[in-house]
């Protein structure tokens, strides 16, 4: 792996997670978490916002996912700041709407360095495989704060609760992508203040 890259390890007594994220992928995953929907919907949030990311998560799951869920969401959120750096010469603000048969989700980013957590899924099943729903919001906060930055996330259709979540993990690796993404025009940090 070439590019971007953050290399993190957190263990506390719920959980061991090593993660390495690279910003400049090709898409390209190494994922168990333990909860198989997890890792489908973590590899879709790679494959189509284009990054690398190998990952290993030993978490309390006789407990349940929360602890595994909500600590992945913090370290891929310390992963994406850490390999953001100085942030000099990036977009700062990326969106994507995708659809995904009946279900239409979209998402807007700003790397602003200042956490905010908009959300608005709607899921009609307690449990999709073995990730408890509610729990995406969870994973979806933690990055938020622990990266810094702006996350909307809306559903404007969908049944089909599986369409609903992929949609909205694809849909953040997709505005992600544009967000980190490079402009020769400019020069230093897309902001009035000279910094984010």
């Amino acid at each position: 792996m070439g590019g971007r890259i953050s290399t993190i390890n957190r263990k506390t007594k719920e959980t061991d997670i090593f993660m390495e994220f690279n910003l400049d992928g090709s898409g390209n995953s190494q994922i168990e978490t333990g909860i198989g929907f997890f890792n489908h919907m973590l590899d879709s949030f790679v494959r189509h916002g284009l990054f690398d990311m190998k990952l290993t998560v030993k978490g309390d799951l006789y407990v349940d996912s929360h602890h595994t869920v909500e600590d992945t969401g913090i370290v891929l959120g310390q992963a994406i700041k850490k390999a953001l750096g100085d942030k000099k010469g990036i977009r700062r603000y990326g969106s994507f709407m995708l659809p995904m048969d009946e279900a239409l989700v979209c998402c807007a980013i700003d790397l602003s360095g200042r956490p905010y957590l908009s959300y608005d899924l709607k899921f009609t099943a307690e449990k999709i495989g073995y990730l408890d729903t509610e729990l995406i919001k969870e994973f979806f906060y933690a990055v938020t704060y622990n990266a810094g930055l702006n996350l909307h996330l809306r559903m404007l259709s969908g049944e089909n609760n599986h369409h609903i979540a992929e949609a909205a993990f694809k849909a953040f690796g997709k505005a992600l992508d544009e967000a980190v993404s490079f402009d020769e025009r400019i020069q230093d940090v897309l902001s009035t203040k000279g910094t984010i």
